[in-house]
């Protein structure tokens, strides 16, 4: 499908939401090569370029594992405060950049303390950065604090309480991802998802990247989301499906990463456009911006150039991310935001509801 210029100029202008966005896969190139420099992690990496080509994956790699690999180095320059929180604010102002006014941003605490730091200074780099971003761009980012499937359920645990103690600095979710072929099962970590939830967290789960419908399954069943990262392979099951619109539970979709993991052999194949058209609750997402090479608008381009949903099925796509936010504690934000987007649909005849 072409995209007209007037649509792609729409797609570019209008204020978007993004919830399945993850920090450690969106760092600059050029802010990378500087910190690895600075930090003795450059090794043979000779420039920009050079840094660029190390932090994208390939289009499609063997497997999630696989594609996981691309996190190793920013993992290794994201091990002190300074580090952390300056990528924490780029990537506000790069979300920005994008249209993007609400944006939620999720990186795993316990992956930041190699070098000294707590899970408290951990989190407060990410919160601080997070701030001085807003501040300077004007828009709304709240985090998601993960906790890994291969990790002791103890250090989930100690991930959820730390998380809900930031609380009143922006911290609004708690998700569980990492290696499904490894460790497919969440429930030894039912008492982080029981902890986060107490302290008014909203529960998501990474789902589906290993282990098609079954697995997304069990991640619904075991902690019971409000929202599951990928959850791409649901399209295979009816009933499934049928229960996910039942229960209100949203899939935050990401395809060209859903490629990238080898979760469909091309972005023509996936499911976005059946999933939205029967009715299952769904966001689009970029999941990480530097290691899929990717932007907001991009996506959206794809989305609608080679999947086939018309822009105001992206636009109803786009407002339920709203209607879905972990704004639980801000309904009056949630309505402002909603209102300041359903008037930026009534001057380009966009649907009003998502």
């Amino acid at each position: 499908m072409h995209l007209h210029d007037d649509e792609a100029g729409l797609l570019d202008r209008m204020p978007k939401a993004e919830l399945h966005l993850h920090l450690d896969g969106s760092l600059r190139p050029e802010t990378a090569l500087e910190l690895a420099r600075e930090r003795g992690l450059a090794g043979a990496i000779p420039d920009v370029a050079a840094m660029a080509g190390r932090l994208t994956a390939p289009e499609q790699c063997l497997d999630q594992a696989d594609l996981l690999r691309a996190f190793d180095l920013p993992i290794a320059i994201m091990q002190d405060r300074a580090a952390i929180e300056r990528i924490t604010h780029e990537l506000v102002l790069d979300i920005a950049s994008d249209g993007t006014r609400y944006a939620e941003i999720r990186w795993a605490p316990a992956l930041h303390l190699e070098r000294g730091l707590t899970m408290e200074e951990s989190i407060g780099a990410v919160a601080d950065g997070a701030r001085r971003g807003m501040d300077a761009a004007g828009i709304e980012v709240r985090l998601i604090a993960v906790a890994l499937r291969s990790h002791p359920p103890e250090t989930s645990l100690a991930v959820a309480r730390e998380a809900v103690r930031f609380a009143d600095r922006g911290m609004v979710g708690f998700d569980f991802a990492g290696r499904e072929a490894d460790f497919p099962d969440a429930e030894p970590h039912r008492a982080a998802f029981e902890a986060a939830r107490a302290g008014g967290l909203g529960i998501t789960i990474h789902a589906g990247e290993w282990g098609g419908a079954a697995q997304v399954q069990r991640a619904l069943e075991s902690v019971e989301p409000s929202r599951i990262a990928h959850g791409t392979p649901a399209a295979d099951d009816p009933e499934l499906m049928a229960l996910l619109r039942e229960r209100g539970v949203t899939l935050d979709l990401c395809p060209t990463s859903n490629v990238q993991a080898a979760i469909v052999p091309s972005l023509a194949d996936h499911p976005l456009p059946y999933l939205y058209r029967a009715g299952v609750p769904v966001t689009l997402s970029t999941d990480d911006r530097t290691v899929s090479g990717l932007t907001l608008v991009r996506e959206y381009e794809r989305a609608h150039r080679v999947l086939g949903l018309s822009v105001g099925e992206l636009w109803s796509i786009n407002l339920h991310a709203l209607r879905v936010a972990f704004l639980h504690r801000e309904e009056a934000l949630r309505a402002r935001l909603i209102a300041d987007f359903e008037a930026f649909a009534a001057t380009e005849g966009l649907p009003a509801t998502g």
